[in-house]
């Protein structure tokens, strides 16, 4: 795998337009119905974790999004949705974005990070499976993920996975 120059930047109001086809052309119709998006409805994304990459020329090569969720009454990161266009998969894009949100996540001093997705595959960034913490139906248990930003973040936390706005 070559890896690829890109240029991480803070997604901007001028980006989001972009970053949504982006998402389209990546993900199957109807994603916004995912049980994700209702932990993200009314609910603003952390700014500095939404992060783009552009390459040389300043095409959107990959972005990510994150989300701020509560779960037993503490705050988590909801990471994604992560995308990569088609044509720049392979170049590791998608693991640029993902330490950069990880890196950014824990200078802003984020604890607990989690998503939905395929553990051999997040696990070399150090995902595992949560025990116990439960995404709104029909996630299935084996895809939710946690990373823990600081010792023992996730130690102790399970359950429902609710709108930040829960966490008081």
């Amino acid at each position: 795998m070559q890896q690829a120059a890109m240029t991480m930047a803070e997604e901007t109001a001028d980006d989001w337009w972009e970053v949504e086809a982006l998402y389209d052309l990546c993900f199957a119709p109807g994603r916004s119905a995912l049980s994700s998006y209702r932990l993200r409805d009314g609910v603003p994304p952390i700014a500095p974790l939404c992060i783009t990459a552009r390459d040389e020329h300043g095409i959107l090569a990959g972005a990510v999004r994150n989300w701020p969720v509560c779960v037993d009454g503490k705050l988590a990161v909801l990471l994604g949705p992560i995308a990569v266009h088609p044509t720049r998969q392979g170049e590791g894009v998608a693991a640029m974005l993902m330490r950069q949100c990880l890196a950014v996540a824990a200078e802003h001093g984020w604890e607990r990070v989690m998503l939905v997705g395929d553990g051999p595959y997040y696990g070399r960034f150090g995902f595992e499976k949560l025990n116990g913490v439960e995404m709104p139906p029909p996630t299935n248990p084996d895809r939710v993920l946690g990373l823990a930003l600081c010792e023992g973040a996730w130690d102790g936390v399970a359950g429902l996975v609710t709108q930040a706005t829960d966490c008081k």
